[in-house]
């Protein structure tokens, strides 16, 4: 069969551009209105989208008053809480929920995440990460944020939990025989009895396995340590290549890591995040970029690049070249990204606050539904991707033009499906579901 296209939708659920919700004609409470979202997810269901992609924060970010008060990540809703209600307006879509195992307890994330794959059928993926704002140690009991390494050593025994835990259960364990009066069978229940460096957890789990087996597990980091964990547990990666090379080059390693462990690597879908901007002309869509980027103020764009960075920007010559970033807890990829562009493209600490505080830096695909559906045909038959996490400008007009306008020019391409494979995330995927460790599955 020809590769087709997945494609995820990055939803804060508003754009993560920082003027989105000033554009003429954006809603500006996007990510706080249920109603504008339900609109949302139902567009995307109908341009056969594979899932909506909710990120998260467990803190507000960490920037000054000036720069924040322009922000609307401000609030938000919690983002399983959400996607319950969401499930309840769809029915093809995949829910996918940002959960952190730095400021979390497996118990808790694999008892919610169970709950939602049931509640929509086999709809849920969990995105593992690790937080990265300092802040959010804060509203947990610490001063300092944990430090990177600890924190993906955490993260990987999290999974390992978490997983273990959605097979305490077998399928057939709930056999509710109403005559004898047997609600499950006790042989078909594992006890984890978990004992780690990070976590001691005796389970069951209080809620049967999830429909899917696991919900599907997503991973975003990019660094080292994100990349190895993600060739040992995720089946689909939110990337951040925002140029082809990178992108070839960061497939390859990822998909080669994943045969070394002994994985499919086609049981891993890689995709970019993919900020997009329709016009009917090439020109029209660089304007509307061009003005949705000089809607960001000059505070809001230093306040993401010092977030970038991990360090304050606004003591820099905004005039001059980016100087030494020292060693911090954020992101190491996401910092590397920036320094390494600010040298090769000789740019201004002010220049480069723009680029971040518009697109926080990643892949652009700004152009006619021709040209858009060129470049991410290219990427996915040149091994850059298996589809990509669309980033939509402003809400509602950045959504329609893509399910009204790309869309169709994908499908007649053949690259991308007119109807949904299945019901549930794991087969609009193509990914297998995960046998249970502790249990034979049952026959017939």
């Amino acid at each position: 069969m020809a590769k087709k296209l997945r494609l995820g939708a990055f939803m804060r659920p508003i754009s993560i551009h920082t003027a989105a919700w000033r554009y003429p004609g954006a809603y500006p409470d996007a990510n706080f209105n249920l109603q504008h979202i339900v609109r949302f997810a139902q567009t995307l269901e109908r341009g056969r989208f594979d899932a909506f992609f909710m990120a998260d924060h467990l803190a507000v970010l960490n920037m000054p008053m000036e720069a924040l008060k322009r922000s609307a990540t401000v609030t938000s809703f919690e983002p399983l809480t959400l996607l319950s209600a969401l499930a309840m307006v769809t029915e093809r879509l995949g829910l996918i929920a940002t959960a952190s195992t730095t400021y979390n307890e497996p118990f808790h994330v694999a008892r919610r995440f169970a709950s939602l794959d049931h509640l929509s059928g086999g709809r849920a993926g969990w995105n593992l990460v690790t937080s990265g704002n300092p802040h959010e140690a804060m509203n947990f009991g610490l001063e300092e944020h944990v430090e990177h390494a600890a924190r993906y050593r955490r993260a990987r025994e999290f999974f390992d939990v978490v997983t273990g835990l959605w097979d305490s259960w077998a399928d057939d364990a709930f056999i509710r025989d109403v005559e004898s009066g047997v609600f499950f069978v006790p042989e078909r229940l594992h006890v984890l009895g978990h004992q780690g460096e990070h976590f001691r957890v005796k389970g069951p789990l209080n809620i049967a396995r999830p429909v899917q087996g696991w919900p599907v597990i997503v991973q975003a980091g990019s660094s080292e340590a994100g990349r190895q964990i993600a060739a040992e547990t995720a089946e689909m990666v939110f990337g951040s290549s925002n140029n082809l090379p990178d992108a070839q080059r960061f497939y390859a390693d990822v998909k080669g890591r994943m045969k070394a462990v002994g994985r499919d690597p086609d049981h891993l879908k890689i995709l970019p995040g993919a900020f997009i901007v329709v016009g009917d002309t090439v020109d029209e869509a660089r304007a509307r970029k061009r003005h949705l980027d000089s809607l960001v103020d000059a505070s809001s764009a230093l306040a993401s690049l010092s977030v970038q960075l991990g360090t304050d920007a606004s003591r820099f010559d905004l005039d001059g070249p980016l100087p030494d970033i020292p060693e911090s807890n954020a992101s190491k990829s996401a910092r590397q990204k920036l320094i390494d562009l600010a040298a090769r493209e000789k740019m201004t600490v002010r220049e480069l606050a723009q680029y971040v505080g518009g697109s926080y830096g990643t892949l652009e695909m700004i152009g006619t539904p021709t040209t858009i559906a060129d470049q991410m045909e290219e990427w996915l038959h040149t091994d850059g991707c298996d589809g990509f996490n669309v980033m939509f400008p402003y809400l509602p007009a950045g959504l329609d033009d893509v399910v009204g306008r790309v869309v169709p020019e994908l499908q007649r391409r053949g690259l991308f499906r007119t109807e949904y494979e299945g019901t549930t995330l794991r087969e609009n995927l193509g990914l297998p579901r995960p046998s249970n460790r502790f249990f034979e599955r049952p026959a017939g």
